[in-house]
């Protein structure tokens, strides 16, 4: 069971904030509750409160009371809380303590001390489970963002924890990887675990869950079973912040290819090899419209985000890249092209989010930055450091930074990883916007409610 009585916290980085606010919400075992709401509300507070990460790793004061499985949060040591709940972070990158994926899914169980023969027999059921045979013997930074996000879940489902926490873990995942994360909750339903999940797009688990919480500015503005959400309407869920009910499938979209007469970008004999084994990525004879938005479909690993890194000069391949029917050397592909990484963490510099745009400026203008920043609703943070705010929010101050750098092709890679609904309209009227001022837009994406609000262009990889 998890008790949180009358808790209110408020992170040091931000004295003047408080993330949560009087939270009193009591978890029965066996019980699984989706946390939900707009992006910042406090929801991974609740999990960092629960898993321990507050205040033994996140600095911030915490009024009220946290009990764990009958274990005071606040009196009792982190390695009795960790044993007690297991979780997946926002960003997976962040959880990891080992260069491979078969070290990093046995780490947790060889700091427990559990036997050998134990640990084989959980690593066979758990690769079996997620399907991720052919990533046993790969290097960590070899992996996609999917697949990291598959290697974090895995590793939690090797620990047994009675707990298990959940930020956002569809953020990164194709559709079909979706399909398999609910069959893994569902049997860990079954197994009495007791599931606590953060998330925005509710559309693969809103039937599954127990109750379904709505978090708004830091409070708990409803607190729905099972029989009420079912009576919330599409519209009431889109206030919230909340994403669609209904799951798109991407592949199955009726969008277009692009074609020789719209075309800006043409790649010939396209190849790159990665640094182990004989995995190669090709792409032949590939079009991508001009003044359009392009969603680059395609599994976990299929090479998206090689594409785009390919593209726009980060990785250097074999191939000919065509622009308006000139060639475009690795200078040029920088100049005109700016690209927004699925882990934007990797991306940004400054002490302030103001400084983070006034950056992408080749001349500065402050008023066209804080512009930029209010129509991302970023005003309100425009002086915090950009690494302490939270996943969807950074992935905004990127695209700022796009924006204000005025590329003529702007390649994203899963842009809306971790925004709530009201963001993630936001970015898409944002790439419309860009769209009417006759930029080329690629979108590495998996989330088809976003492709079905803006994207007129596909590429099946």
């Amino acid at each position: 069971m998890v008790e949180i009585k009358n808790c209110t916290v408020t992170y040091a980085a931000e004295p003047n904030h408080k993330a949560l606010k009087e939270i009193s919400l009591t978890i029965e075992d066996g019980e699984f509750v989706l946390l939900t709401g707009e992006s910042g509300c406090g929801k991974t507070t609740i999990l960092r409160l629960i898993s321990g990460l507050i205040p033994y790793f996140y600095d911030a004061n915490v009024e009220g009371d946290i009990y764990v499985e009958g274990l005071n949060a606040e009196k009792s040591t982190i390695y009795d809380l960790a044993k007690m709940s297991g979780t997946v972070f926002q960003n997976p990158r962040s959880q990891f303590y080992t260069c491979e994926v078969k070290s990093e899914l046995v780490f947790g169980c060889e700091n427990e001390g559990i036997p050998e023969e134990e640990i084989h027999y959980r690593l066979a059921e758990t690769v079996k489970r997620f399907s991720i045979e052919k990533l046993l013997d790969r290097g960590m930074f070899e992996l996609s963002g999917g697949e990291k996000q598959q290697v974090a879940c895995a590793s939690i489902d090797m620990e047994k924890t009675k707990i298990i926490l959940l930020d956002e873990p569809s953020a990164n995942l194709d559709y079909e990887a979706v399909k398999r994360l609910k069959e893994l909750i569902s049997i860990w339903k079954k197994a009495g675990k007791t599931i606590i999940a953060s998330e925005h797009r509710i559309a693969y688990l809103w039937e599954m869950c127990d109750r379904t919480i709505i978090i708004e500015d830091g409070r708990i503005l409803r607190n729905l079973d099972k029989e009420k959400m079912k009576k919330i309407t599409e519209e009431e869920v889109r206030d919230f912040g909340i994403r669609s009910f209904v799951e798109r499938n991407p592949f199955q979209m009726d969008i277009e290819e692009a074609t020789a007469r719209d075309s800006i970008l043409d790649f010939k004999n396209y190849k790159f090899r990665y640094k182990k084994g004989d995995r190669i990525f090709e792409a032949d004879d590939v079009k991508i419209a001009k003044g359009k938005i392009t969603a680059l479909i395609g599994r976990n690993g299929a090479g998206k985000t090689t594409f785009l890194n390919c593209l726009c000069g980060i990785r250097k391949c074999k191939g000919d890249l065509v622009i308006n029917g000139k060639p475009l050397d690795w200078k040029q592909r920088r100049k005109r092209m700016f690209m927004i990484m699925q882990d934007v963490s990797h991306q940004l510099f400054t002490e302030s989010v103001l400084e983070e745009v006034l950056l992408g400026m080749e001349e500065e203008d402050r008023n066209r930055a804080l512009t930029i920043l209010k129509k991302l609703d970023l005003s309100t943070v425009e002086e915090r450091h950009p690494l302490s705010l939270s996943g969807g929010q950074m992935q905004r101050v990127a695209i700022a930074s796009a924006i204000a750098g005025d590329h003529d092709i702007i390649l994203l890679d899963e842009p809306t990883s971790g925004l709530d609904y009201k963001h993630m309209v936001d970015i898409a009227e944002i790439l419309k916007e860009l769209q009417s001022m006759g930029k080329t837009i690629i979108v590495a994406t998996h989330d088809g409610e976003f492709i079905e609000s803006c994207c007129n262009r596909k590429l099946i990889i």
